[in-house]
């Protein structure tokens, strides 16, 4: 198993979701008003100075699903450009 983090601006959220929808993601855990600083989206810390927050999602796949939601995740950053989304892979071992 992996998991996939899915870092974005929160202004892309409904754009997000719609394309994990897409690809049969039902299960997530999101974490809402995320405060970050990147190299190519600056600083998103939800104050006057630096306005704006994000969101991760955490989702924990299947080996074989892993490229199908990093595909659709490349397809979103082409589409919206600078709004800021990135994925990442994790290894994942699940404790009983």
């Amino acid at each position: 198993m992996k998991m996939v983090l899915i870092m974005y601006s929160m202004s892309i959220d409904e754009e997000v979701m719609e394309s994990l929808k897409d690809v049969g993601v039902k299960e997530y855990t999101k974490w809402v008003g995320v405060h970050g600083k990147g190299t190519a989206s600056g600083a998103h810390l939800d104050s006057d100075i630096w306005p704006g927050a994000n969101n991760v999602l955490g989702i924990a796949l299947e080996n074989d699903k892993v490229s199908e939601v990093l595909s659709k995740i490349r397809e979103l950053r082409k589409k919206l450009g600078k709004e800021g989304v990135k994925g990442f892979i994790i290894p994942l071992e699940e404790i009983t």
